[in-house]
């Protein structure tokens, strides 16, 4: 249960007792706690409020233009002047239920500062600045008559010079938010272009890095960026359009609004000297309320089998498919791998059409004749696997409440929701719902066509994981799941929050040249070790293990190599270190549960060695048992090495093209055996 929040004497001195300003300043500036962000404020050219980023003294964005607009010709952008301002400190720590660490420290300083524009409306501007990157989000003010009508948001993030930067441009509003992040230079974005969250950029200087991304996003449309046609390197917010009226994003009933105004998400700057540094950092949780969950004990993080990706593929079954023998098939699989869970997906319930399109005559709370609910969650039950169920989120939507309370009294423990494909304020309004109702019934959540993060882990920790990635399921159909891929994913899409990829194939090819897409028992690119240094790598509470239970099996019928390791392994941690990488090419983190600290190393289709150096663990003897690359993709070579940190040199791993490597290491009084 997250603690409470705690502020320091100094947060609540700032809070209370400093008084407006009472001069307009030229300018005004905000340092982070350890000084490293500087954000400076100040009205620029034809009166247009504009905020400032550098970072260790080196500049990360240019002056750069705040504001709102209202409609076509009302906009609170230019002559501005600063009217106020208004500055504390807070310094909380927390815990988290699920996720990349178990205890955060949100430590800020924050600087309010108003504007008011010729007609005399005063918009609220609030910033924050972090040792890791810098935050900020409007107050905008209720308008004299009718309701709150927001257009555009008019935020820029304007580059010092042309940037090597990793962009996803999804073309349209509207979408599954899959697809690649690709190498480009900031200087061919066009204001056509609609490019996803994050947008990851190296400065040019050094190893230093930021992400443009966005957090706490609530009663609000999602954000996307575009690029500037006017010669000035950057880009430019752009928000999704709501369904019923195009030509606005937001909209709030006049009694729906604050007196001092709606408070946008926050638009972020995460910044930090390497790619694996963003990875580390918790400022998107930082950025969103607490829970109001008071008891969250109900909640488990967990591995979990799935039937959907391998085609319902159980070659012991006759007649394998949605039926009761295929499911608790499965339910046994889940069992002998210590699998907490089994997600029963597409096509269980009556109208469910097996192919994700909806039915308008589906029902949700009525199974096929082939499906047993209550018997199959009894079987799991008593094999110690809890049901998680899968919904078309519209036949969900019509009947939530009576769903919810069904599932709920049937034991399932969770739902994945899926093809939402949209970010409209309607849409987003939609998951904050599903997120109360799910509490309120004690089921935790799977978002799938979902749109990427914001950081709702921390508000509603019932919500585990989401796709909004392009993951293993394009392995089926396409080509464009390559290990290269694989290593852009941790450096771009993750650093917003867990993403359900759903690793773990065990039909294994190296490289994209040996690899044929199949609809069912599919194969994957990269090596049995690079499949499971995914689930260490890739962020996920909710751990979906894609394949077949008979691809985790040998000849004999006991368990194939490197499946030990997917028993052992958790799915949420207490502390994450990303210890080297590039992006595209490498990466080795290192995440530590209790006392054991699981490491993965994943590699592109090149072969290379990595050096894992050991200075991050406490002393004393540890053992470590390795999970290595072996001759051919489907191989796994396991050794065991007794290991002292202070006076081991660093662990060299030797990874095959699309290649992999996992280590254990535990205490040796308490090592596995």
């Amino acid at each position: 249960m997250p603690l409470a929040p705690r502020w320091s004497l100094s947060a609540v001195l700032a809070l209370c007792c400093l008084p407006l300003s009472a001069a307009t300043p030229e300018s005004l500036e905000l340092r982070s706690p350890g000084g490293n962000s500087v954000v400076t404020v100040a009205v620029g050219e034809g009166g247009v409020l504009e905020y400032a980023v550098a970072w260790n003294g080196q500049r990360i964005l240019q002056p750069s233009p705040l504001g709102i607009r209202f409609d076509a010709d009302d906009r609170i952008l230019h002559g501005v002047r600063i009217a106020a301002s208004r500055r504390s400190e807070g310094d909380t720590r927390y815990t988290l239920v699920a996720g990349k660490t178990s205890s955060a420290h949100d430590h800020y300083r924050e600087l309010e500062v108003d504007v008011v524009d010729p007609r005399g409306r005063t918009l609220g501007v609030v910033l924050r600045a972090y040792d890791d990157g810098i935050a900020f989000r409007y107050r905008v003010p209720l308008p004299a008559e009718g309701d709150l009508e927001i257009k555009e948001d008019l935020s820029g993030f304007l580059f010092p010079d042309t940037l090597d930067c990793h962009a996803l441009n999804l073309g349209r509003f509207g979408t599954s938010h899959e697809g690649e992040y690709d190498l480009i230079r900031s200087n061919v974005l066009r204001s056509h272009h609609l490019i996803e969250l994050p947008l990851v950029c190296a400065t040019g200087e050094g190893s230093t890095v930021f992400a443009i991304a966005e957090a706490n996003l609530d009663r609000h449309a999602g954000m996307y960026l575009g690029g500037r046609d006017d010669g000035r390197h950057g880009v430019e917010a752009r928000l999704s359009p709501r369904l019923d009226r195009s030509d606005i994003a937001v909209w709030l009933p006049r009694n729906d609004v604050p007196a001092e105004g709606h408070l946008s998400p926050w638009r972020v700057v995460m910044v930090g000297a390497s790619h694996g540094a963003l990875i580390e950092s918790n400022l998107i949780s930082h950025l969103n309320p607490p829970t109001p969950i008071v008891d969250t004990s109900w909640i488990k993080p967990g591995k979990s089998a799935w039937d959907w990706w391998s085609g319902s593929l159980a070659p012991d079954v006759p007649d394998a498919g949605m039926n009761n023998a295929t499911m608790r098939r499965y339910i046994d699989h889940a069992a002998a791998m210590g699998l907490e869970y089994m997600l029963i997906d597409d096509g269980w319930y009556v109208g469910s059409t097996g192919n994700g399109r909806y039915n308008p005559d589906a029902d949700i709370l009525r199974a096929i004749p082939g499906i047993d609910l209550a018997m199959l969650e009894q079987y799991a039950r008593e094999r110690g696997v809890g049901l998680w169920l899968w919904t078309h989120w519209k036949s969900l939507d019509e009947r939530m409440d009576e769903a919810l309370a069904h599932y709920q009294q049937l034991g399932i423990k969770g739902i994945k929701v899926d093809f939402m494909d949209r970010d409209d304020q309607q849409m987003v309004d939609w998951y904050h719902r599903l997120m109360r109702r799910a509490a309120d019934h004690r089921l935790m959540v799977n978002l799938h066509g979902a749109y990427r993060p914001t950081g709702l882990n921390r508000t509603w920790p019932n919500y585990l994981t989401q796709e909004g990635v392009l993951g293993a399921e394009y392995n089926k159909w396409s080509k464009r799941i390559t290990p290269t891929h694989n290593l852009t994913l941790p450096f771009t899409r993750m650093l917003l929050g867990p993403m359900d990829y759903t690793p773990g194939g065990f039909r294994n090819v190296g490289v994209p040249d040996d690899f044929t897409p199949s609809f069912t028992a599919p194969l994957v690119m990269g090596t049995r070790a690079h499949q499971l240094a995914m689930l260490v790598v890739y962020e996920s509470p909710m751990q979906v293990v894609a394949d077949s239970p008979d691809a985790y099996l040998d000849e004999d019928g006991g368990m194939a190599p490197g499946a030990d390791f997917i028993v052992a392994v958790p799915a949420s941690w207490d502390e994450t270190r990303v210890l080297s990488g590039a992006i595209g090419e490498y990466i080795v983190v290192a995440r530590r549960q209790g006392d054991d600290w699981y490491i993965g190393a994943m590699t592109n289709e090149a072969a290379r060695s990595v050096d894992v150096p050991l200075g991050f663990l406490a002393p004393g003897a540890y053992r470590a048992t390795l999970w290595l690359d072996g001759d051919q993709p489907t191989d796994i070579r396991r050794e065991q090495r007794e290991i002292d940190p202070a006076t081991a040199t660093p662990l060299r791993l030797r990874l095959s093209p699309g290649g992999g490597a996992t280590i254990r290491l535990s205490p040796s009084q308490a090592a596995m055996r």
